[in-house]
């Protein structure tokens, strides 16, 4: 049997009529992945699902209902939530952060906006001393020690990545403008209404569902490649990223902490498939089973327009961002539209929204792929749904 023979026997699930030619793309990514590939793709097209496989190689328990951790694709959950409450004029985008949070006004961040704030424009990506593991799952005792802490940039002069603490700042601004935590909210307006399966804090009786994460296994060229990387103890990255803490984060591996899981910090602690990675952005942007889209166009818009767009100080790369959420096309896809958002996550996995095209995408895998961020195959995946997408008009 050949790798793609066995590939084939290996994938599950559906597409739609018009879509094989993704399932074909899956398929031979999955047969270059074999022995031990496990992962996930979803995609919906205004409000429809269209795409809905699954490889598991032997493992006879992976199924579409198998979850994962989604590390920083979290983020987009969170911020579908602070996109909601702004909407519904709960929050205003041009007021001071302390407007809703007076404590935030120490140390010269007394005039950031909301709208900077979600642009990874703060500059409190961490603290100086780091955070414990214990305070990483929790995005109150986050919060409340980035009030004091003193800005690594002058507030809105730059931005750079809130890689571990984007969802506790902008959840604490939730919290007190509500008197609700973000991941009450999203439970609330968001995930149980749809049946969601991506939680921020998983319930126990959903514990026997999740998928240990797999750290990633780099060739010796890749190692060279991650060993050469520079940096040190005290950069920009190793503060946003708490390697420079007494207990150094170890990213690949949140998911598998009991108490991150439970907690759902909402920058990176969700767990999900890639139905419910999907699901969230088409409830965003398309009626989905008789619901109307959560976000009006303008909202969406507003949410998935560029605002921090260059050189991004802590990953020192050309990135770009809307609110909260990652440019798709500027950071990731240049082939979508104009306006796409969506959040990526370390393990590999993917989720975005195209407004232009209705095309609501979802990847998940369980071992940790190189370099990190969205996985290299997600370009040529969501490439072929997409086309998919626009021909099916």
């Amino acid at each position: 049997m050949t790798r793609l023979q066995r590939s084939a026997k290996n994938i599950h699930g559906t597409v739609a009529d018009g879509f094989e030619a993704v399932r074909k793309e899956f398929a031979a990514f999955v047969a270059e992945e074999l022995p031990d590939y496990e992962g996930q793709l979803c995609a919906y097209v205004h409000g429809r699902r269209v795409v809905d496989l699954w490889a598991a190689g032997d493992d006879a328990d992976v199924g579409p209902e198998s979850l994962y951790g989604v590390y920083s694709s979290t983020k987009g959950a969170a911020h579908l939530v602070v996109a909601l409450l702004v909407q519904e004029g709960t929050l205003e985008l041009d007021r001071k952060v302390t407007y809703y949070w007076p404590e935030f006004s120490a140390e010269g961040k007394g005039a950031l906006t909301l709208r900077e704030l979600l642009a990874h424009r703060a500059g409190v990506v961490g603290t100086d001393s780091g955070f414990t593991a214990r305070e990483l799952a929790d995005d109150r005792q986050i919060a409340e020690r980035l009030a004091d802490q003193r800005p690594l940039w002058r507030p809105g002069t730059a931005f750079g990545y809130h890689g571990l603490v984007i969802g506790a700042l902008t959840g604490e601004v939730v919290r007190r403008a509500t008197g609700r935590t973000l991941q009450e909210v999203y439970e609330e307006r968001v995930r149980a209404p749809y049946g969601l399966d991506l939680f921020l804090g998983l319930p126990a009786a959903h514990e026997p569902r999740f998928r240990t994460a797999q750290p990633m296994a780099p060739t010796p060229e890749q190692r060279a490649l991650l060993d050469a990387r520079p940096g040190g103890p005290h950069t920009l990255e190793a503060i946003a990223f708490n390697t420079h803490a007494a207990e150094p984060t170890d990213l690949e591996l949140l998911p598998n902490d009991p108490l991150v899981r439970a907690k759902g910090p909402a920058s990176v602690g969700g767990v999900g498939s890639a139905r419910g990675l999907a699901g969230l952005y088409a409830a965003a942007i398309s009626e989905v089973d008789g619901k109307a889209p959560l976000l009006k166009e303008d909202t969406a818009a507003e949410f998935g327009q560029l605002h921090s767009v260059g050189y991004d100080v802590v990953l020192r790369m050309h990135k770009a961002y809307g609110l909260g959420f990652q440019a798709t096309a500027d950071t990731w896809y240049p082939f979508l539209g104009a306006g796409a958002f969506g959040h990526s996550g370390a393990g590999g996995c993917q989720a975005f929204a195209d407004p232009r095209s209705g095309l609501a995408y979802g990847y998940t895998r369980r071992r940790c792929a190189f370099p990190g961020a969205a996985a290299p195959e997600n370009h040529r995946l969501a490439a072929a749904v997409h086309r998919a997408a626009l021909a099916s008009r």
